[in-house]
C-alpha cells in the first residue's frame, strides 16, 4: 500500500498538490463542514495552527458534504467562509468524499491505518481528525466530539 506522501490532493483552488510537500511535518487531517454543529472547531484548529506551525504542525482541512448536506457550497465559497468567519490560514482542500465508493484515496488510507470505534473504518461525522507523525505514520484518529485543544498535548508530544 502507498504511504501518505504518495497521494495527490487538490487544493481549495483546484490545483493538484502532492502530499510529499508535507514530508517531515506533523499533520492533523480533518474532514470539515461549514454548516455543522462542530463548525466552531475551525477556531480551535486555527489556534493550534497559529501556535504550533513554526514547530512543524500542518492542519489540513478537507471539506466533505456527505453528512446531512452540511457543506453544500462550492470550494470557493467554502474557502471564503472559513477565512472570513474563522480566520482560517491553514491549508484547505477541495471537497472530498470520506466514505463509500468514491472515497478519496487519501481517506481510504487514513481510515485503514487508524480505524475507529470497534475497528470500523467508516468516518462517522464531520471533524473526524487524524494525527500523522513526521515520518508519515498515522498515529491516531479522534472523533468529532474531541475538541482541537484536547489534542494539543498529543500534537506537542509528536512534534518533540
Amino acid at each position: 500500500m502507498a504511504g501518505i506522501y504518495d497521494f495527490e490532493v487538490e487544493d481549495i483552488r483546484g490545483n493538484a498538490q502532492s502530499m510529499a510537500v508535507y514530508q517531515g511535518k506533523v499533520l492533523l487531517i480533518v474532514n470539515t463542514a461549514s454548516k455543522c454543529g462542530f463548525t466552531p472547531q475551525f477556531e480551535g484548529l486555527q489556534a493550534l495552527y497559529s501556535d504550533l506551525a513554526d514547530r512543524g504542525l500542518e492542519v489540513l482541512g478537507f471539506p466533505c458534504n456527505q453528512f446531512m448536506n452540511q457543506d453544500p457550497g462550492s470550494n470557493d465559497s467554502i474557502g471564503q467562509f472559513c477565512s472570513l468567519n474563522y480566520g482560517v490560514s491553514f491549508p484547505m482542500f477541495a471537497k472530498v468524499e470520506v466514505n463509500g465508493d468514491n472515497t478519496h484515496p487519501l481517506y481510504r488510507y487514513l481510515k485503514h491505518e487508524a480505524s475507529g470505534l470497534l475497528g470500523s473504518e467508516q468516518v462517522k461525522w464531520n471533524f473526524t481528525k487524524f494525527l500523522v507523525n513526521r515520518d508519515g505514520e498515522v498515529l491516531k484518529r479522534y472523533p468529532p466530539t474531541t475538541k482541537p485543544a484536547d489534542i494539543r498535548a498529543d500534537i506537542e508530544k509528536t512534534l518533540g
